[in-house]
């Protein structure tokens, strides 16, 4: 299963924003650009819900008896 952005944020967050070595040199997106990329996946998450999240009822008054 894989993991979930928010952990993978927070582990790149902590972790060097460039890392070099005898194979090679790896760099990771900025962090501003990993928030915009979960923000825009959960809104993308919110549009798929059902519903408008607005309750239609009908109100009727009581009247006297």
């Amino acid at each position: 299963m894989p993991e979930p952005l928010d952990d993978k944020i927070r582990q790149n967050a902590e972790g060097p924003k460039k890392a070099s070595g005898d194979a090679g040199s790896v760099e990771q997106h900025d962090l501003t650009d990993q928030i915009e990329a979960d923000r825009y996946l959960n809104s993308k998450g919110a549009v798929k819900k059902k519903g408008l999240g607005i309750k239609v009822t009908r109100a009727i008054p009581h009247g006297t008896v």
